[in-house]
């Protein structure tokens, strides 16, 4: 059903293209609009339970899309560095295949993204998330296949 990947040797062990969607700060969401055009947008995101999670408005493009259509693609970059003399480009990235949901605000997934993107405001973002939790919408993707790819 996925195609597989053409250049193999540049293919990531699962753990270090898991390791990558831990760590990287923001991910590009691919969706298919109700026109037919693909729509992309960069999000900020959790890796947690093994699913991608998002914050959003309650509507929008993306919101429409998934709705509409749950099939969607992820893609996390890091590490890119052109490299003039040899005309090539080292990076790590990994891309993902899912579908999408709407879930309603969740604590739990919230405190995942205040821990992620503000650390250092722990105690201000539980106060926030409890505040203001059921404001927002959580798009969870769910993973039917992922790969990463890597020229270091």
């Amino acid at each position: 059903m996925f195609r597989e990947m053409r250049r193999i040797k540049n293919k990531m062990s699962d753990a270090d293209a898991r390791a990558l969607l831990q760590n990287c700060e923001h991910g590009t969401l691919g969706t298919i609009s109700t026109n037919g055009y693909p729509y992309t947008v960069v999000v900020n995101y959790v890796f947690y339970n093994e699913k991608i999670y998002f914050h959003s408005a309650k509507e929008g493009h993306k919101i429409d899309n998934v709705s509409k259509n749950p099939k969607v693609s992820f893609t996390v970059a890091d590490n890119i560095k052109v490299v003039e003399e040899t005309f090539t480009t080292t990076y790590q990235s990994v891309t993902l295949f899912g579908r999408a949901k709407i879930i309603p605000g969740n604590k739990e997934i919230l405190m995942e993204l205040i821990k992620k993107y503000a650390s250092s405001f722990l105690k201000e973002g539980k106060k926030y998330v409890d505040h203001s939790f059921d404001t927002t919408v959580l798009v969870e993707i769910e993973i039917d296949y992922l790969t990463g790819k890597e020229r270091l």
